[in-house]
C-alpha cells in the first residue's frame, strides 16, 4: 500500500504544484524519488506531529493541498487536538495519511498499533475516512482524496500488502464493494483485514456456505445502502476489523442497522473488545493470537449460520 500511495503522490505532484508532501521524519527514505523530482513540494517536519498538522492547516489556508504522512498512531493520537481544531473545525483542505494501521507493525507492540484510529476520527465533523484494502485501492483513494475539498484521513497498512483486486474497478467515494456474493451471511471488513476475510469466505464456499464479503474502503461517509441491503438479503452480519470494536467499522454498521429499525438482524463483531492487541510476532501471529485469523472468522460465520455461539465469541 505504501508504494502505491507514493506512486499516486508522485503523479499528483506532477499535475499540480499545490500538492505538497509533509512527513514527520520517518518516511525520508521511501520519499527519495518524490523528493528528487519535486524538492519544492516536499517538507520534512521532523518528529513533531502536532506541528506538522498545524503547518498543513496553514498551508491549506494559502491554497496548498498538503498530504501529512506518518505512523498512524503518532498522527491520530498525538496530534488529535490539532486535527480537531486546526483542520476539522476550520474545514481545511488537509489530507492526513497514517501508515501501519491495525497491528501490521506486529512485533513493535501496542504502542505502534493503530487500533482505535477509526473511532477517534470518525466522530470529527467534516472528516472523510478512507481505509483501502490493497495497493490498487490505495491508489484510488489517494487520487480521490486530492479531489475532495476538505479534511481527509487515509489509513494504510504498509509495504508488501497482498492484492485483493485482479483489475481496476469503478471506485466511488462512500460506496462499498461486494467482493464476493452470498446469501447465507454477510461478512463486512475494511483495510488490511479484508485479505484474511476473503480467504475465510473462499474456504466457507468450499464447505457449502455462501458468505457475501463487503469491503468498506470508505468508513466515513459509510455506505448505508450496502449495509441495509446485505442485512435484508442475508439476515446475518459479521463485522471483522483490526480495531477496537467500540466505535470502529462495527460501530458504524450497528448504528445504521439500529437507525433503520433492523434490530432483529443477527449481528456480531470480531475485533479487539476493550483491549489492546495481545502478543508479539509476525502479522499473522497477531491475527491468530487475537482471534482474527481466517479459522476464527470461519468459525464465527459458521456458528451464525447454524445459530450457535462458539466459545470466546459470546
Amino acid at each position: 500500500m505504501r508504494n502505491a500511495y507514493l506512486q499516486a503522490m508522485h503523479e499528483l505532484a506532477g499535475r499540480d504544484r499545490n500538492i505538497l508532501a509533509l512527513i514527520s521524519d520517518n518516511g525520508a527514505v521511501v520519499y527519495d524519488k518524490y523528493r528528487s523530482a519535486y524538492p519544492e513540494q516536499y517538507f520534512n517536519m521532523g518528529i513533531s506531529e502536532q506541528n506538522m498538522v498545524s503547518a498543513a492547516a496553514g498551508l491549506a489556508s494559502c491554497g496548498k493541498i498538503p498530504f501529512a504522512y506518518t505512523i498512524s498512531n503518532f498522527l491520530v493520537y498525538r496530534a488529535f487536538e490539532q486535527i480537531r481544531n486546526d483542520v476539522c473545525l476550520q474545514k481545511m483542505n488537509v489530507k492526513l495519511v497514517g501508515i501501519g494501521v491495525g497491528f501490521v507493525y506486529s512485533n513493535l507492540g501496542p504502542t505502534h498499533h493503530g487500533t482505535e484510529d477509526i473511532a477517534v476520527l470518525r466522530c470529527l465533523p467534516h472528516m472523510t475516512i478512507f481505509s483501502p484494502a490493497d495497493p490498487l485501492e490505495t491508489r484510488n483513494v489517494t487520487l480521490a482524496a486530492a479531489a475532495i475539498n476538505g479534511p481527509v484521513y487515509i489509513r494504510l497498512a504498509t509495504g508488501g500488502s497482498p492484492a485483493i483486486y485482479e483489475k481496476d474497478y469503478d471506485f466511488v467515494v462512500g460506496k462499498a464493494v461486494v467482493l464476493r456474493p452470498g446469501s447465507d451471511i454477510t461478512v463486512m471488513s475494511t483495510g488490511s483485514g479484508v485479505h484474511e476475510a476473503l480467504q475465510a469466505v473462499q474456504e466457507l464456499a468450499a464447505q457449502g456456505i455462501a458468505a457475501r464479503l463487503v469491503n468498506f474502503h470508505t468508513i466515513k461517509p459509510i455506505d448505508r445502502e450496502a449495509i441495509v441491503r446485505a442485512a435484508r438479503e442475508t439476515g446475518k452480519v459479521l463485522v471483522v476489523e483490526e480495531q477496537n470494536t467500540s466505535g470502529g467499522l462495527a460501530g458504524a454498521v450497528a448504528e445504521v442497522l439500529m437507525e433503520e429499525g433492523m434490530g432483529g438482524i443477527k449481528f456480531r463483531r470480531m475485533g479487539l473488545k476493550d483491549s489492546f492487541a495481545q502478543g508479539y510476532g509476525s502479522y499473522h501471529d497477531l491475527q491468530e493470537m487475537n482471534g482474527l485469523s481466517r479459522r476464527y472468522i470461519m468459525e464465527a460465520a459458521k456458528s451464525m449460520v447454524a445459530d450457535t455461539v462458539p466459545e470466546g465469541l459470546s
